[in-house]
This record gives structure tokens, sequence and C-alpha cells, in this order.
């Protein structure tokens, strides 16, 4: 080890090491990176005072489940996409006079 100074590095106190002091800079539209943040997660920012902020992570909420196969050829079939209103109705209520 370079420069012995009386103390091993094994035996130096890591305290540091699980509580790293960290500071990020907010870009042009006032985005901010946290490192140990994941795509999808969900934060709540509570105001501590003037300049400070806490961010606290929520619970990563549940993804909604797919549509079948079978719901999605059933709700095209029970929703026919064409107009209910004749078409020179449609054309008055959309084109300036």
């Amino acid at each position: 080890m370079r420069g012995d100074h009386g103390a091993s590095w094994l035996t130096i106190p890591w305290s540091w090491w699980d509580n790293p002091t960290m500071t990020t800079k907010a870009d042009s539209k006032k985005r901010v990176v946290l490192p140990s943040a994941r795509p999808g997660d969900v934060y709540e920012i509570q105001k501590q005072g003037e300049g400070r902020y806490l961010l606290v992570r929520l619970a990563r909420p549940e993804p909604e489940a797919k549509m079948t196969r079978e719901a999605c050829l059933q709700a095209i079939k029970s929703n026919p996409l064409r107009p209910m209103m004749p078409w020179d109705k449609l054309r008055s209520l959309t084109r300036e006079p």
C-alpha cells in the first residue's frame, strides 16, 4: 500500500460507503437523474423547506391485464367502426358555413 500512514485500508471504517453524498443537476426540462431509480418507479415529492425536497419511492403499480384475442374480437364486433349519423349531417357539423 502506498504511503503507509499507520492504518491499513482494511481497518478504515467504511460507513461513508453506505451513505455516499450524491448531487445531481436539473436539465433544461427540469429533469434530474436518480442513480438507483428504475424505469417505471413512482416517487412522491415532499417539500421540506426552502430548497429541500424528500423523494419517497412508492409501491410499484401493478401492470394492467392485457386483453385476450377473443376479448379484442368481441369488442370489435360489439362496436362497429362506422358513423351513427348520415354523412350529410356529419359534414354540416364539421364544416364551417
